[in-house]
């Protein structure tokens, strides 16, 4: 079974200096995502947030990932940390697709998405029922007939209580 990855950037996840409580709930969340379905292989869309953060855990539990980079120079504007994160994960990438050539455009961030579900059997999203880009990417998984596995970050207020 091969996975991929869909979710929100760090401004939705409680900010960009984990950990925080948000980061906890979630990626305790996915590692028993994983744990459970054993997955063979995931992709992730090396975005900043879940998507780096999924390709981290990836790497603890062992689990060979593609990185699904929409277009050459993601990072470019990145902090240098970030991008320092950025680099270390792709080399630890068990392959690197560049989906899309040129630079940016929104697009592209779409068109890597749907990549990663034509190449997936299941998505897991950190999915708060928000517009955006993980949204566009659940509803093209449910018209794909995907499994779709959802880790919602906003319950995390419901579980401390």
């Amino acid at each position: 079974m091969i996975i991929s990855f869909s979710g929100h950037r760090p401004s939705k996840l409680g900010g960009y200096n984990p950990p925080n409580k948000i980061f906890n709930y979630i990626t305790a969340e996915l590692k028993k995502v994983l744990q459970e379905l054993q997955p063979e292989k995931a992709i992730s869309g090396m975005a900043l947030g879940w998507d780096q953060w999924a390709a981290q855990i990836c790497v603890e539990l062992h689990i060979p990932f593609i990185a699904a980079v929409p277009f050459v120079g993601q990072e470019k504007i990145w902090p240098q940390s970030s991008k320092d994160v950025y680099n270390h994960l792709l080399n630890q990438a068990c392959e690197v697709v560049i989906v899309s050539e040129g630079g940016y455009t929104a697009a592209k961030m779409q068109t890597r998405n749907e990549w990663m579900t034509d190449h997936c059997d299941s998505l897991v999203a950190c999915y708060d029922g928000s517009n955006g880009g993980t949204h566009n990417c659940i509803k093209y998984a449910k018209s794909k007939d995907k499994k779709i596995i959802i880790i919602d970050p906003s319950l995390i207020s419901q579980t401390t209580k």
